[in-house]
């Protein structure tokens, strides 16, 4: 199936702008959701399976790796110059200074003079595979806007794992990990995936494992305008919680009559709602202004769930305060504002802001070109900061891109830094990671090489593209 990793299951290069933009261009009609009309009635309590799609992602074969002469980003916040990783069945088993032995033997050593080696960007906000390339009606399966509240449906259930932006966010961006969401039409849109940015036939190939499913919310306009252009409700953001707030006590009650050992009716959505409810579904919540991100924490005390992270949150920087006595992370642009109203009122110090107010801070992409950027989106989010006189590191500023979406993630204990025992995810960049003018030059995941720049047979092609004009194009 893989010729080198040519010939590998993903990549070509990404055109389509899906972003979170609600689309709502299924034009059905306004078909009820799972949680309207309950499945087949249970004469007794039963257990649902909770996991029926679980992960068959197995780690490409690799070689025992060391990298020496390096300036290393841990992603959690640390800095060895002249350092040396080693990398050994996978996992990262030592990183240090110049004198960090390295095994004699079948030992791949790699001399990283000149250049940076830091844990693999994990981009916690991507469509890619569920709005992939080419950006066409036929791929258009990021929104099921036909109900205000969709919890039932599962983004893994439109992810196409051929989509040729996966290997471009490998290549040009260093991305190892990565989490696509459903679109932002409706207030509840789906459960998420979290994926391993590998070749695989299918998605549970790829699925990250053990990392717990999200649950996509949306505030403000976008909700609105969708269900208000049909003529039903939601049309407000007065609307829009309303709707959140009695679809939340439907689940509760659902919750509590399976706590209580009570029959229930099968019903996809209220699952999903109820693993919210438990703790085992995270929260990531599309919402740009201030006011309405504070809204949704009173709301989430109200119905006793957690948001795990505010994406896109131009208004971050005016409650960074809030979101870190909260314990909530903001995933948020560099620069993207303006575009609508409730996106009017950012600052290009919104990151740093957010950052040193001691606030989780996430640099995200949402969008198919920008995932192949993330490191330059981080470093104009950095510039930005040291301009207003806040003084970030570069390896402060790198959780931001790899420990910090992980945490968010669920997956901060397997990966996003550079620790004895984590996953191998690693990039090395062939110079400092936070210039326009450096690229990756080899990327490691789960300690297989997966992308080198320095041989083409090292740069994935799915089989979609192969044949195709620009098949396997590394910008």
């Amino acid at each position: 199936m893989i010729r080198g990793v040519k010939g590998s299951l993903l990549a070509a290069v990404s055109l389509a702008f899906a972003g979170c933009a609600a689309t709502g261009t299924s034009g059905g009609g306004e078909a009820n959701s799972a949680g309207d009309k309950p499945a087949a009635t249970a004469d007794k309590p039963v257990k649902f399976n909770k996991d029926p799609y679980p992960s068959t992602y197995k780690p490409y074969a690799g070689r025992v790796t060391a990298v020496r002469n390096v300036t290393i980003f841990d992603g959690e916040g640390g800095r060895i110059d002249n350092g040396t990783i080693l990398l050994v069945n996978g996992k990262v088993e030592r990183v240090g200074g110049p004198d960090t032995p390295i095994p004699v033997g079948d030992v791949a050593v790699f001399d990283g003079t000149g250049k940076f080696v830091t844990p693999g960007v994990i981009d916690i906000h991507s469509h890619l595979g569920d709005y992939p390339s080419p950006s066409v009606d036929a791929h258009d399966d990021g929104n099921e806007a036909t109900s205000p509240t969709t919890p039932e449906v599962w983004t893994e259930h439109s992810v196409w794992p051929q989509d040729p932006g996966f290997s471009r966010a490998l290549a040009n961006g260093g991305v190892t990990s990565l989490q696509i969401l459903p679109g932002s039409a409706n207030l509840m849109g789906g459960r998420s995936v979290t994926l391993k940015n590998v070749p695989s036939r299918t998605v549970q190939g790829m699925k990250f494992p053990g990392a717990p499913y999200g649950l996509k919310m949306a505030c403000g306009e976008n909700p609105k305008r969708v269900y208000g252009a049909k003529g039903r409700m939601p049309s407000t953001r007065m609307g829009n919680f309303a709707v959140n707030r009695a679809t939340w006590a439907k689940a509760a009650a659902y919750k509590k009559k399976m706590d209580d050992g009570k029959a229930v009716d099968r019903d996809l959505a209220m699952e999903t709602l109820a693993g919210v409810l438990s703790g085992e579904i995270l929260v990531h919540n599309h919402c740009y202004r201030a006011d309405e991100m504070a809204l949704v924490i009173d709301m989430s005390k109200e119905f006793g769930y957690k948001v795990s992270t505010f994406h896109h949150a131009v208004e971050a920087y005016k409650i960074a305060d809030l979101l870190k006595a909260e314990g909530i992370c903001g995933a948020l642009w560099a620069d993207w504002w303006g575009f609508k109203m409730e996106a009017y009122d950012s600052v290009p110090e919104n990151v740093a802001l957010t950052y040193k107010a001691g606030a989780c801070t996430i640099v995200h992409s949402d969008d198919a070109n920008q995932i192949q950027r993330l490191n330059q989106e981080a470093a104009k989010a950095l510039k930005a900061g040291r301009r207003m006189g806040m003084q970030i590191s570069d390896e402060q500023a790198w959780t931001w891109l790899s420990y910090n979406p992980a945490k968010a993630l669920g997956i901060g204990d397997k990966t996003g830094s550079l620790k004895p025992g984590k996953m191998a995810d690693v990039v090395l960049w062939n110079g400092n990671p936070f210039s326009a003018y450096t690229r990756p030059e080899k990327v490691w995941i789960d300690g297989a090489l997966m992308f080198d720049a320095m041989d083409p047979k090292r740069r994935p092609v799915s089989d979609f593209e192969l044949g195709q004009p620009g098949e396997g194009d590394v910008k």
